[in-house]
């Protein structure tokens, strides 16, 4: 069975993982998903992640964070561009998420960015998901 959209499939992967309280999760690798556990995990969200060869695409290993009261750090994902509507925003209207507690994270000219970078940048993009 072929995945239509991998990002969603992702995040999805990693809150479920987190409802339970698993402390890794493996899905499939490719450089899009790498790019945004990058920059999820330099903004404290996952503990780490690894790329695993398998012969095949490779597979990531994400080490999910808890707080001390066994909570997950990640209290909500949700994709907004999707293969079938694509979303696009222009440097002035890059949106914030829980009045800057949160990220979206986006596809820009320069790579993938947070929301704070991509406004400092002052670049636009596609809005790929929102963390928080």
């Amino acid at each position: 069975m072929s995945i239509t959209d991998p990002i969603a499939d992702m995040l999805t992967v990693i809150r479920n993982a987190q409802a339970v309280k698993k402390e890794k999760v493996d899905f499939p690798s490719s450089k899009l998903k790498v790019e945004i556990l990058k920059l999820v995990k330099a903004h404290g969200y996952i503990v780490d992640y690894r790329r695993i060869e398998d012969g095949k695409q490779g597979i990531l290993r994400v080490y999910l964070r808890y707080a001390k009261n066994k909570d997950g750090v990640i209290t909500g994902l949700k994709r907004i561009s999707t293969p079938g509507c694509r979303r696009y925003v222009d440097k002035e209207k890059i949106p914030r998420v829980l009045g800057g507690m949160g990220m979206a994270i986006m596809s820009t000219p320069k790579g993938i960015l947070s929301d704070k970078e991509a406004r400092h940048q002052k670049l636009g993009g596609e809005v790929l998901c929102y963390i928080w």
